[in-house]
């Protein structure tokens, strides 16, 4: 199960969740993680506003970054959207469980 996070604002609940798919729209669109900490005013918003794609496409920059001037406890909420961001990464690395139908492969050096 993924792991979601979940906010009301104005009367709205909005469920925020990363996939493959929008992990890798954000990396399409420049999005790298490990910049959090050199280039923290354009990544911490791309990380927050990049949570809403899942659920809420069409929320506007303008009203993530009104909800996430809101929000209280930031410190925490950046580790559980980094948390969040990484889960859908560790699934690609993810040994198949042993069936058949599974794939191998060989190198030829």
């Amino acid at each position: 199960m993924s792991k979601t996070l979940n906010i009301n604002y104005e009367g709205k609940s909005y469920t925020l969740e990363f996939t493959r798919r929008t992990v890798a729209e954000m990396e399409r669109k420049g999005f790298v993680s490990s910049e959090i900490t050199t280039k923290p005013m354009t990544t911490l918003p791309a990380l927050f506003a990049g949570a809403f794609l899942a659920h809420h496409r069409g929320v506007t920059q303008d009203t993530t970054d009104k909800i996430y001037a809101k929000l209280t406890n930031k410190e925490d909420l950046i580790g559980k959207l980094a948390e969040m961001y990484n889960e859908p990464i560790m699934t690609l690395m993810e040994e198949p469980e042993e069936s058949e139908g599974n794939l191998t492969w060989t190198a030829s050096w």
